[in-house]
């Protein structure tokens, strides 16, 4: 049976990292696997960690690189040419300088933003025609303290937003799954707290 997408949630490997905000993508891909009760399984073969259920009458293919952010394109494109799962059928999780907490943003294509595991990506897939689930950590106020602030944990405010947001995103992935993107989006960006 054929997979119908590929959702592939952005960290970095390793419990050190687990709870820094640059792992939002797997906390996101993480909940959607409980949610439909997919175990995660170690893929040697592609660098990854691997979930699949079935979401909305749609096969889902989830995925957690288990490379570092800056080489997260290798695992994903290596996920998505063994399935056949065209980039237009991928959906990226990611965390986003330059959102608050709480807000979570879904849209197709567009620039990197200075972000390495969307940098890696477009470099290994040759395009940047995926789906981006874009979810705020807040910016630190100044360049020079991103990397820090990315590989901190956030504080337990900011991380019960980001958690909210998660959740929102969520329920609004049945539509976008099923093709209503109008409405997913719509409802999504009308939910901010």
């Amino acid at each position: 049976m054929g997979v119908d997408w590929l959702l592939a949630g952005l960290g970095n490997p390793g419990a050190e990292y687990a709870h820094t905000r640059h792992n939002v993508g797997f906390w996101c891909v993480r909940d959607l696997a409980a949610t439909v009760g997919a175990p995660w399984g170690r893929e040697a073969r592609f660098k990854a960690e691997l979930a699949q259920g079935l979401f909305a009458g749609q096969r889902l293919v989830l995925c957690q690189p288990q490379d570092f952010m800056n080489r997260s394109g290798g695992p994903v494109q290596s996920v998505a040419a063994f399935y056949k799962i065209p980039p237009e059928r991928i959906v990226v999780v990611h965390d986003d300088l330059d959102l608050l907490p709480g807000v979570a943003r879904l849209k197709f294509g567009g620039g990197n933003g200075g972000h390495n595991g969307l940098r890696d990506l477009d470099r290994a897939l040759g395009t940047n025609a995926y789906w981006r689930l874009r979810l705020g950590i807040g910016h630190p106020g100044h360049k020079d303290r991103v990397v820090a602030y990315v590989l901190g944990k956030p504080e337990p405010e900011d991380r019960g937003q980001i958690d909210a947001a998660i959740h929102r995103a969520l329920s609004v992935l049945s539509d976008f799954l099923q093709g209503r993107v109008d409405a997913a989006q719509q409802r999504l960006h009308s939910l901010e707290s």
